[in-house]
């Protein structure tokens, strides 16, 4: 899973490739000046202040600094890649096998190391106004769950759900929508292709 630290870490190393303090990043990106500042990465009351993905998006674009490349700055450099799948591509043959879709032949992308993940490109609308079209959504499969978790699902008639986790048993899956307007929906287990535990998206 991404840290926090993680995260701070690989916009210093982006500042000081680009010849800048974290201060400078952030004029350079249009942002205010104390965007990245380390004052700003912990909240009054003690907590962790992301940043938001706006605000590294144009941090990127600002260094002209790729995405990829940005990723491997995350752990110092240490990187690897995950096939990159449509979310079309995600059902078929394997979810009705009750498998991950294999990476054979696909386009890769890189992110830090992480067993068995797998980058999927949202088509569509149907996982709004969570993920939107061109999206890209980095799923672990089989990790350990917790109620709450933003996850995707692969029934075996090959429907792929992004969805949150409210309960999971042995025998069945609860499902809440991620906005709060549809139904909750109970799946059996039986009928889950596989499950994966969504740590990060670009949007």
């Amino acid at each position: 899973m991404l840290t926090h630290a993680q995260i701070w870490s690989a916009i210093d190393r982006l500042a000081a490739h680009a010849g800048l303090t974290a201060s400078g990043l952030a004029r350079r990106a249009g942002l205010d000046p104390t965007t990245f500042n380390k004052s700003k990465r912990i909240t009054g009351a003690g907590r962790a202040r992301w940043p938001s993905t706006e605000s590294i998006a144009k941090a990127l674009a600002a260094t002209a600094t790729t995405l990829e490349t940005f990723v491997g700055l995350i752990d110092g450099g240490g990187t690897r890649t995950a096939p990159r799948l449509g979310v079309a591509e995600a059902d078929g043959a394997a979810a009705a096998e009750g498998r991950f879709p294999a990476a054979d032949g696909c386009r890769q992308i890189a992110f830090p190391a992480l067993d068995h993940a797998c980058a999927l490109e949202v088509c569509g609308r149907a996982m709004e106004p969570a993920y939107r079209d061109g999206d890209i959504i980095l799923v672990l499969p089989f990790a350990p769950l917790r109620r709450g978790d933003r996850v995707v699902v692969c029934t075996k008639s090959g429907e792929v759900l992004a969805r949150s986790l409210k309960r999971k048993t042995a025998k069945a899956i609860e499902l809440s929508s991620l906005d709060g307007i549809h139904a909750d929906r109970m799946l059996a287990m039986a009928k889950v292709a596989w499950i994966g535990r969504i740590l990060w998206a670009s949007q």
